[in-house]
């Protein structure tokens, strides 16, 4: 029955924000960009990092400057679902498909994400995610100008698909991929990377603009989230390179972190 009631309540939400925004002169589906925030809580993100990382997003949709940034589209409305994932079969809409059209809307948003607890689950699979987000944005209902799954997170993909093979599909389908790569700690034990930014660069981001934002402090989080979301809903370009130009340097191994896992649990 609880769980019943969880699905009940979770399709009343969506519903609701859909109809809310129905008076603008669009059709109710039709949104300047389809966004799936998909969140890392695997057991490498530790307590005060989970509540940073869930403090920036709800920070960030009570900006004036996110609301602005909505209101500016040619729609002047998104779709926004927030899901948090770990292992392959492990993720769970936190959020779900919600319209954003100003401030109130993007405060109400922010308040349910704000007083729903956060998971925690294990392993890294950032494929997993991209597959949910795939799934997330055909179950949508929505009409996008853009469709993008954001991934949020502080390690490479080490089960699951190969994170490779998941990106292209997204890719292929007219999906772009953006990636926060999480800095904050030094590298120092299992699925921890030292050039975390080069390998979200290389391996998980793609399509259309897609682009990286490192945050390597914890006082930035909340403002690198802002300045990710407005690029996402205005698809504003890059103002200059955000890592090195890919010739310049080494390719990141896309299956690192199977490997690392490899190394720890196979004999």
């Amino acid at each position: 029955m609880l769980k019943l009631a969880r699905v009940l309540f979770t399709m009343f939400v969506g519903a609701s924000a859909l109809s809310a925004s129905a008076a603008s002169g669009w059709s109710e589906t039709e949104v300047d960009v389809a966004l799936v925030l998909a969140v890392d809580v695997s057991r490498s993100m530790d307590d005060d990092e989970q509540r940073l990382q869930r403090d920036g997003f709800v920070e960030a949709f009570r900006s004036a400057i996110v609301h602005d940034a909505v209101r500016k589209g040619n729609v002047g409305r998104i779709g926004v679902v927030y899901m948090e994932w770990s292992g392959p079969a492990q993720q769970t809409v936190v959020v779900p498909w919600t319209l954003v059209d100003g401030a109130a809307t993007a405060s109400a948003f922010a308040d349910r994400l704000a007083m729903a607890p956060i998971g925690r689950i294990y392993s890294t699979s950032i494929s997993g995610a991209i597959e949910m987000g795939l799934r997330l944005h055909r179950e949508s209902g929505l009409d996008p100008l853009r469709r993008v799954i954001d991934i949020s997170g502080d390690g490479p993909n080490n089960t699951g698909r190969t994170i490779t093979a998941a990106r292209d599909e997204a890719v292929a389908q007219g999906v772009t991929i953006n990636g926060l790569p999480f800095m904050v700690k030094r590298p120092t034990g299992f699925g921890e990377i030292e050039s975390l930014d080069l390998y979200y660069e290389d391996c998980v981001t793609g399509g259309p603009g897609a682009f990286i934002v490192p945050v390597r402090e914890a006082r930035h989080f909340a403002d690198a989230i802002r300045t990710k979301l407005v690029r996402e809903i205005a698809a504003a370009p890059e103002p200059e390179a955000t890592i090195q130009a890919a010739e310049q340097r080494e390719r990141s191994d896309c299956l690192i972190g199977e490997k690392m896992r490899g190394r720890r649990y196979e004999p």
